[in-house]
């Protein structure tokens, strides 16, 4: 693991905090870490059953790689990124949209032991510069154009900007940058890779206070959480599993997600959008057995599924996560789409819930699930940090086997978000019930979760402030049936300040290069906010004073 040098001090510091040796020696002896990477486990696969199907990427034209196919191109592709001086610890911004390639690079990178920066489709200037600048990223790997967006000009800008990035490898016409398709070489010589315990990746985390932060997640960690996943859903060869979320986010990727999926020996089968018009004829046609998604497009799917002429009788499973599914909506996915139905609760810090096969139907509509590991440690605790019965609700403290012990450079806010024993702070609010499950009401944390999407209110409210006629604003989310929550911003204008309307104020976020989903749904102009009794801005107050409105489209 890579060390910087601690200011004032001889002695390095971790780029992250990791597991104390205690609890790594006990992880290892209970068989939760097995020393296999990510580029073993795809060689082990490749040699086991090289002809069988790994994934599936039907669009514009489908196309198809066997795990021998799959293993040799990203073993070329290596290769190709070791002799344009690409190394183990090197951090790659990776920005694609669920096409075959996203598959093939990760896995490239994890074989040199370069960690991957998982950049959503959606994140613009804002985002990506601040990825690219802050891991002092040596690469960033795009498409041409994804739903409507050029991402080379947003490369052209990012790479003049940030010294350390020496590349931009294109997927399509590669304008002025380098095509990926002429990277890949023969794989002769290839450096040796990560061990188990190096970092892997890093994700991104929803953050309050701005840009996300960075998760770092280790092999045998998140190889772990896959197996284990694998095993509660009952992932297996013969899985089939629809990529409907993009392939960055934690959850479509290991719950259990394309890298469960494969890590089975299942076949991975990506969709391009994730709109029932675009899933059901995919569900049919690959005869998909699995897949997940966020609760609002578990409601558009189960809406469709009435009127839809596709054959979906393949489906056995479908995940639900990301956000509070409500009880109501939960009801009615098992008798729409013909298939079981599991909640997922989970963090890209660690810690992931499952309601189970084999629970009855009232747990599996009304709670959340149970953890996946036996060392998953579980706090529910008041203010004070005391713990509360059962029952009650409280914050929820978690530590594990693959649950991190600090964000990636970050030690100030390490310092906040973990306890001096290794917990780390979630931000939700759960109860547990007798059975052990989780039921979680919400989050303790200002942070908004549109439909799945996490926004940082400060980092909207600071671009809205930034307007000559505005004084103040607060942003929050507000109850939306559709989405779970959408963005409320609440502004206060200047006393003689021009007149602004919000099409403005909605066009000014956007036009300051941040992710669409982040533009406020909703811009309502106030004379003053409610306070709490110490003087700060009441949020709470201003979520209740919100009146429910019409449904909010999903942005992606």
């Amino acid at each position: 693991m890579t060390l910087t040098p601690t200011p004032g001090t001889d002695a390095p510091e971790p780029d992250a905090p990791t597991w104390p040796a205690e609890f790594a020696e006990r992880y290892r002896a209970a068989g939760h870490w097995r020393g296999e990477t990510f580029g073993s486990v795809l060689a082990e696969r490749a040699a086991a059953h090289p002809d069988r199907i790994a994934v599936v990427d039907p669009a514009p034209e489908r196309r198809t790689w066997t795990y021998r196919e799959l293993e040799e191109r990203s073993a070329r592709l290596a290769a190709g990124f070791a002799a344009r001086g690409i190394s183990k610890g090197d951090r790659v911004v990776l920005q694609l949209p669920n096409v075959g390639e996203f598959v093939e690079v990760a896995f490239a990178l994890f074989r040199l032991g370069a960690l991957p920066v998982y950049a959503l489709p959606a994140h613009r200037e804002t985002e990506i510069a601040y990825f690219c600048s802050f891991t002092e990223a040596v690469a960033y790997v795009i498409p041409d154009r994804h739903a409507g967006f050029d991402h080379r000009d947003l490369a052209s800008k990012v790479k003049a900007d940030t010294p350390t990035l020496r590349h931009v490898f294109v997927v399509g016409d590669p304008g002025e940058h380098t095509p990926l398709s002429d990277v890949p070489r023969e794989a002769d010589g290839l450096p040796e890779g990560p061990a188990p315990d190096d970092l892997a990746f890093l994700q991104l985390s929803g953050g309050t206070t701005g840009v996300p932060k960075l998760i770092p997640r280790t092999h045998d960690d998140y190889i772990y959480s896959l197996r284990g996943s694998d095993e509660i859903c009952g992932v297996d060869a013969d899985t089939r599993y629809l990529v409907v979320l993009p392939a960055a986010h934690n959850f479509p990727m290991s719950s259990p997600g394309w890298l469960g999926t494969l890590y089975a020996g299942g076949t991975v089968v990506l969709c391009p959008r994730p709109d029932a018009a675009t899933a059901f004829p995919l569900v049919a046609a690959e005869r998909v057995t699995m897949t997940g998604m966020v609760p609002p497009l578990a409601l558009l799917w189960t809406q469709a599924a009435e009127d839809t002429e596709h054959d979906l009788s393949s489906l056995r499973l479908v995940l639900v996560g990301g956000a509070k599914y409500s009880e109501a909506a939960a009801r009615r996915l098992e008798p729409a789409l013909g298939c079981r139905l599991m909640q997922v609760f989970g963090m890209a810090e660690g810690l992931v819930n499952y309601t189970r096969l084999d629970d009855d139907d009232e747990t599996v509509v009304t709670t959340q699930g149970l953890p996946i590991s036996p060392d998953d440690e579980i706090r529910v605790v008041d203010d004070a940090d005391q713990e509360v019965p059962d029952g009650a609700y409280g914050h929820l403290l978690t530590r594990g086997p693959y649950t991190i012990r600090g964000y990636w450079r970050a030690p100030e806010h390490n310092a906040r978000s973990f306890t001096s024993d290794g917990f780390y702070r979630t931000g939700d609010i759960v109860r547990r019930t007798p059975t052990g499950h989780l039921v979680v009401e919400g989050r303790a944390k200002d942070q908004i979760n549109r439909g799945g999407e996490k926004i940082a209110p400060e980092e909207i409210e600071n671009i809205i402030l930034s307007h000559p006629s505005v004084h103040d604003v607060s942003l929050v989310g507000v109850a939306d049936e559709y989405l779970g929550e959408r963005s409320l911003a609440y502004v206060i204008l200047r006393e003689g300040a021009e007149p602004l309307k919000a099409p403005a104020v909605r066009r000014l976020v956007r036009e300051r290069g941040v992710a669409a989903y982040k533009v406020p749904d909703l811009v309502e102009f106030v004379d003053a906010f409610p306070q709490t009794g110490i003087g700060k801005v009441s949020k709470k107050g201003l979520r209740s004073d919100a009146a429910p409105g019409p449904a909010a489209p999903l942005q992606h």
